[in-house]
């Protein structure tokens, strides 16, 4: 593990929801690339998008990015979003993080779904596929109104899906789901969309039953959303981010070597940096020291000149 790449995106303002990069040595100190403009833009259905993912084939040399087709800067406001767009999946392919193909819009979502928020991806070794999830907005028979469920479909090559099936329910509407396997285990931390906080659960098998793990820390951390998860360079340390939304101040990092113990840390501030751009949900992905100088080379060298560990120590 020689670096992160971090895809993002920065708000609702004009190209604020767009494809952002920025790349870490160690998990904690952030630098944008590109200048600090978006590295993709779609120009597919709402022609803006939300929430990206990037995840690795295993199988092949091939990247897939993945995020909500949605533009909150185009006016609609968020009920229009959440119960009548935002249907499609948008996918962007590699082969090397840098030669990005066209964005492909696929419509994954069952048919009553108001959206399809926040997807992400995890790579089943049984199944040979990748179970791709994301929270909708439903009402289904004999409720009087609708809710955000958590989906997910089945697919091996992001352009075939599996017919969805509801991956994740609770008693009021949950969003933002991200899962972390570790030690034989799956992780999974969501959004409890009416308290605003965080839940972390665990089970044996991806789809299994998962049990709720108790958390002071998630507990007493309101106002975030959009977790994601990493190991940081040292092998043991699991770095947990949230972004506090509630009060706008970007990702904060909860550190942890034990993540069935529901114990994290919150390092002090100036102990990380997240960069310059105040970004907003996306994803991390791991990259070898040959992806990482390459990425410099596209988006960021010319930019800073020869300094790849960004002055910084690992």
């Amino acid at each position: 593990m020689s670096g992160y790449l971090f895809v993002h995106f920065t708000g609702e303002h004009k190209d604020g929801e767009q494809i952002y990069f920025s790349v870490s040595r160690d998990g904690l100190h952030w630098k944008d690339l590109n200048g600090g403009r978006p590295v993709l833009y779609s120009r597919t259905g709402t022609c803006g998008v939300r929430d990206p993912f990037l995840v690795r084939d295993p199988r092949k040399q091939q990247f897939y990015l993945i995020a909500t087709d949605l533009r909150i800067e185009a006016g609609l406001g968020w009920r229009a979003a959440e119960e009548e767009g935002s249907r499609d999946l948008i996918v962007w392919r590699s082969a090397d993080l840098v030669n990005w193909g066209k964005e492909e819009a696929h419509t994954v979502g069952v048919p009553q779904a108001g959206c399809v928020w926040a997807p992400e991806a995890v790579y089943d070794k049984e199944r040979e596929a990748f179970l791709v999830f994301f929270a909708s907005m439903t009402r289904l028979a004999g409720e009087t109104e609708g809710k955000q469920r958590i989906y997910a479909v089945w697919t091996r090559d992001f352009r075939e899906f599996s017919e969805p099936f509801v991956y994740l329910e609770r008693e009021h509407s949950v969003i933002d789901t991200t899962i972390l396997e570790d030690g034989g285990y799956y992780y999974r931390i969501s959004k409890d969309e009416v308290r605003k906080k965080l839940i972390l659960e665990r089970a044996d098998r991806l789809t299994g039953a998962y049990t709720k793990i108790p958390s002071q820390t998630l507990e007493e951390l309101s106002g975030v959303e959009g977790p994601e998860g990493y190991l940081l360079p040292d092998g043991r340390t699991w770095c947990v981010i949230a972004d506090r939304f509630a009060e706008g101040k970007g990702y904060l990092p909860l550190l942890t070597e034990d993540l069935a113990s529901g114990i994290f840390t919150i390092p002090e501030e100036g102990s990380y940096d997240m960069g310059a751009a105040k970004k907003r949900h996306g994803g991390i992905l791991p990259v070898t020291d040959e992806e990482f100088e390459r990425l410099l080379d596209r988006y960021g060298r010319e930019r800073w000149g020869q300094i790849p560990d960004f002055g910084y120590k690992i």
